[in-house]
């Protein structure tokens, strides 16, 4: 019962999101927010009409749903644009994955251990674990008209690609985590992290090219189906996915390695249509995730944090990336309206869920790191989701029109560029 409960109430919401996702699109509300609180509603904290395992006491499940939701949204993120254009934004990337998510990691474990009155380790897992910006929830501010009229084309190609890809590398800094709170040796955390990245990118980027090649070579002789050819990169996220599990390197990594390999070496019109597939779930499989969250969230411990979690949570938004990047402004090339709104909307999701799960599973953790961590991701979801809408207001203000054009203009023909030219020609 407990899980037809979860598939009618999300399968309404996602009806609902369907027929009115343009007007969605438009008001301070995102899809996420919506399912998180009608998850609250049937919730025992509510009605108590859909009962799920406690979270402190069985997550695996959340772990599961977690790791699949974020293989398709980081492929997602690496169909989004022809394969030029996140070639041409490697530099900005880079900058923030190599500069801004560690600096996020330490400033938000510092946090937990100034707020919070824990130790080094769990600090450290703290902070790590919500250090990456959630791809699911970013691509409410990065995808549509709404945001394609308001946002320019940089800022949205780079907000996407970072969240797709430091989902991943975030790995690195979760095992250096636990190699401080006890179970790992540091030396151990780097050569787990060395074989992690190293075997995701071989992985990532042989799967990539022969699917792409293969379906390339399937429709250039007539002998691929228009059905299977939608799905094609879902099954291949999953496919990389386990092969990542099997061979233990980071799966999340290599399904985004995959997807770009993939779009380098596929041609406009298959991208064309896996790019609309996999938006389309990205959108909508997430809903069933964000319902069983709400229904499970630990309002009692939640009570025993007091206001100190509250004051964790809020400093995390405000302190673990908009100061970081806009002191980094000049070398991201950002204006000031555009590095306070890449500050802003760094969001904190099924990503922080995934890693906060993981070291539960390998270390018997504190109690305090699942509570203050799905605290924050919660407290995420529904700041980002009500100021989504306003934050676009705001920076088309402040940006004035001239900016805003500039960045459209530079951003407009790379979002929608569907033809042959974006394939493997110009990777």
């Amino acid at each position: 019962m407990t899980v037809d409960v979860l598939l009618v109430a999300a399968g309404a919401l996602a009806l609902v999101a369907a027929a009115w996702s343009e007007r969605i699109r438009r008001l301070p509300v995102s899809e996420p927010l919506l399912a998180l609180a009608i998850g609250v509603l049937l919730g025992p904290a509510v009605l108590g009409v859909l009962p799920l395992p406690d979270l402190l006491e069985d997550h695996a499940w959340l772990h599961t749903a977690a790791r699949l939701l974020l293989a398709v949204s980081v492929m997602s993120v690496a169909l989004r644009y022809p394969f030029r254009t996140a070639r041409a934004r490697w530099r900005p990337v880079l900058l923030l994955l190599a500069v801004v998510m560690p600096a996020m990691a330490v400033v938000t474990a510092g946090l937990a251990a100034l707020t919070l009155g824990v130790g080094l380790g769990v600090a450290a897992l703290i902070g790590a674990a919500l250090t990456p910006t959630d791809p699911v929830l970013a691509s409410t501010v990065t995808t549509g008209k709404p945001a394609e009229e308001d946002l320019p084309g940089r800022d949205r190609q780079v907000l996407s690609l970072e969240s797709g890809a430091n989902d991943g590398l975030a790995l690195a800094l979760v095992l250096v985590a636990l190699a401080l709170a006890g179970p790992l040796s540091m030396g151990g955390a780097l050569l787990e992290t060395l074989w992690d990245v190293v075997g995701a990118l071989l992985l990532g980027a042989f799967l990539g090219w022969l699917g792409g090649q293969a379906l390339k070579a399937g429709a250039d002789h007539g002998a691929t189906d228009p059905g299977p050819e939608l799905v094609f990169t879902i099954v291949l996220a999953f496919a990389t996915l386990g092969v990542g599990g099997l061979i233990h390197v980071d799966g999340i990594f290599a399904v985004f390695v995959c997807g770009l390999a993939f779009n380098a070496v596929s041609t406009g019109r298959e991208r064309e249509a896996d790019v609309r597939i996999d938006e389309a779930v990205n959108r909508f499989v997430v809903l069933p995730l964000f319902l069983a969250f709400g229904a499970i969230l630990p309002w009692a411990e939640w009570r025993t944090l007091g206001w100190s979690g509250l004051l964790f949570a809020v400093l995390v938004l405000l302190l673990r990336r908009p100061p970081v990047v806009y002191l980094l402004r000049r070398p991201l090339h950002l204006a000031r309206p555009d590095a306070a709104y890449l500050g802003w909307f760094g969001p904190i999701g099924v990503s922080a869920l995934f890693y906060l799960t993981l070291e539960s599973e390998r270390l018997a953790i504190d109690p305090v790191v699942l509570v203050a961590g799905t605290l924050v991701v919660a407290v995420s979801t529904v700041v980002h989701g009500l100021t989504a809408t306003p934050g676009r207001v705001a920076y088309r203000a402040l940006a004035g029109p001239k900016g805003r054009d500039e960045g459209a203009e530079e951003g407009r023909d790379q979002d929608h560029d569907r033809s042959g030219s974006s394939s493997g020609s110009d990777g």
